[in-house]
Formats: structure tokens, C-alpha cells, sequence
């Protein structure tokens, strides 16, 4: 199957970034390679591209896509946040630049095995890895209802979280769910109908919730925002592109605990603590896609992307 992901906010990425031609950058979620050849295009024959994915789908696809850039490429399969054994392994001390797009791949999406959309009908997977044994049919069958209650309140802020819950462990008793669109028939069972009439698809954040939690999607991130600022270089940049409030609180909150991170008391009058910031913040509110690409790119709609740059 040929990815057709495109990549959100693709421009805005590359400005940020603020390539160097013989500079050493990292595709953290490589995918199809579209923000990939961006950087490659920028990159002359001393530049290096080095594309992570945890999807050997991915990197085949990617590898073949920037073969016609004259740019140095290394591809790995690993996992974003493990980027600092990765460049270990490499032999790479620091690298000038990074990009992380959190999105789940057009091709993920628009792939029915893969279980990912509650649009096509599939076996309950969502594993980013193939490698990974856990998979979505072991949260959806295994979870007691308080579990379950837990993470599809917390990863998918659903308000009716509870009967959701509630309705998928009353609806295994007779046999396990295997499918997506069982599981789809469950939550609109559980969601009263004035409520579906309004708002995105009834399983949206449900779905979303089981995938965080079979990829460990939050965990990652939180390691791999902290191992990607201290493998920069200085004047390095940091770009993430985030789809939810999830994942955007924990860059935000982990780029300000880095730009700002006294831990004096306010009435203090200088700092005596001694921590000193070692990022600023290149972004201040976040960038978000403009009418034209939403146009272009419904899937875009909620992405938000926050650049930082090392100070030392």
C-alpha cells in the first residue's frame, strides 16, 4: 500500500527547523517521509537525515520516496522517544535539528488491518509496532470497568466515559469484541442520542483513548520531548506537532519548565537557585494550519506545532 500522508503544516515545519545544509536533522516519526523530503531538499551532499519509525511499512516506503536526494539518509526502527541510544548507536553526539509530527499516519489510518479508524471494519490492533504483542483487543476485552472508565476519560476526555465502559463489559460477557466496528456499535449503544447528533464521530475519542494506551503514546512523549532537548545542539530546534490537548500540555509544559526553570520563590528579588534555562521557546502560542491547508487537509484541524531552540 502507497502512503498518502500529507504532512501538516509542512512549511511552517521546514521555517522552524532553520536548516543547515550540512547539518544533521531527525524525522522522529518518519511515516511516508513527506516533511522528510522537505528537509532533504534543504540538505546538501554533507547533510544527514536520520528517519526513526517504529513501522518497517514506513521506513520501506520512506526510503524508496527520498532516494533522488543526494543528502546522506540513515533509517531506523526504534522509537522516537529512545533518540538518545539511537544517536548512541550512531555514534552522534548532538544533532541541529528535529521534528516530531504525533499524527497518526494517512496510511496507518487508511489501512483497515491496522484497526486505527472506526471507519473501516478490522480487527482490534492499533499497534504503531507490529512487533508489539499488546494490542487493542487486549484493552477492550481484558480491562475491568474501572480501567477502561480511566483511560477513555483521561486520553479521550469522553464525558460518557462511564457508560461507555460500562456497555463494552456487559457486551463481552456473551463473547469477546474482535472487531472495530463492534466496538463502534457498543459506544453508540452507550452514548445517548442527542448526544451523537452534535459533535465529531461517537467513537472518536474512545478509539483515540484505547490508541494512546496501547502505544503508550503519552509515557513516549514525555521521554522523548526531555532526550531531544538535551541531544541538541546549540542554536539546535525542536519542532512537535501535536492533535490533542494531551499531548500539547505535556510539550508546553515541559518547553517552559526548560525556558523558565527557577525554582526561587517570586518575592525573591534575584535567583539564588542556580538552574538556568538551556532552551527558549522559538513559539509562543502554539502555530496552527491555515484555512487554505484545512481546505487541502481536514485530518490538519487540530494540529498545533511549538518550536524550541538550545541555548547551550
Amino acid at each position: 500500500m502507497e502512503f498518502k500522508h500529507k504532512s501538516v503544516l509542512f512549511d511552517e515545519c521546514m521555517e522552524g527547523l532553520n536548516i543547515k545544509p550540512d547539518g544533521i536533522y531527525v524525522d522522529g516519526t518518519l511515516g511516508g517521509g513527506g516533511h522528510s523530503s522537505g528537509i532533504c531538499e534543504l540538505l546538501g551532499p554533507e547533510g544527514v537525515l536520520i528517519g526513526i519509525d517504529r513501522d518497517q511499512d514506513a521506513l520501506n516506503a520512506a526510503s524508496k520516496r527520498l532516494e533522488k536526494y543526494n543528502c546522506q539518509k540513515i533509517f531506523v526502527q526504534s522509537n522516537y522517544s529512545d533518540i538518545a541510544q539511537v544517536l548512541e548507536d550512531l555514534e552522534i553526539d548532538e544533532i541541529d535539528g528535529a521534528l516530531l509530527d504525533l499524527g497518526v499516519s494517512s496510511f496507518q489510518l487508511d489501512n483497515p488491518e491496522r484497526g486505527f479508524s472506526y471507519m473501516n471494519d478490522a480487527p482490534l490492533d492499533m499497534r504503531m509496532s507490529q512487533d508489539d504483542s499488546f494490542t487493542a483487543y487486549d484493552v477492550v476485552n481484558d480491562y475491568d470497568k474501572q480501567e477502561l472508565t480511566n483511560i477513555i476519560s483521561k486520553y479521550g476526555e469522553e464525558r460518557w466515559a462511564s457508560r461507555i465502559a460500562d456497555f463494552i463489559v456487559k457486551a463481552r460477557e456473551d463473547k469477546p469484541l474482535d472487531s472495530t466496528f463492534e466496538l463502534v456499535d457498543v459506544i453508540k449503544a452507550a452514548i445517548p442520542a442527542s448526544a451523537r447528533r452534535t459533535g465529531p464521530h461517537p467513537a472518536k475519542r474512545t478509539f483515540q483513548a484505547i490508541r494512546i494506551e496501547v502505544n503508550d503514546e503519552l509515557g513516549q512523549l514525555e521521554r522523548a520531548v526531555e532526550e531531544f532537548c538535551d541531544v541538541l545542539a546549540p542554536k539546535g530546534r525542536l519542532c512537535i506537532i501535536t492533535f490533542h490537548s494531551l499531548e500539547d500540555r505535556i510539550v508546553k509544559d515541559i518547553f517552559n519548565q526548560r525556558a523558565n526553570p527557577c525554582t526561587c520563590p517570586k518575592e525573591f528579588p534575584m535567583c539564588v537557585c542556580g538552574k538556568k534555562p538551556d532552551i527558549k521557546k522559538v513559539t509562543g502560542k502554539p502555530i496552527i494550519p491555515s484555512e487554505a491547508e484545512l481546505e487541502e487537509n481536514p485530518r490538519a484541524r487540530s494540529a498545533k506545532l511549538r518550536v524550541a531552540q538550545k541555548i547551550k
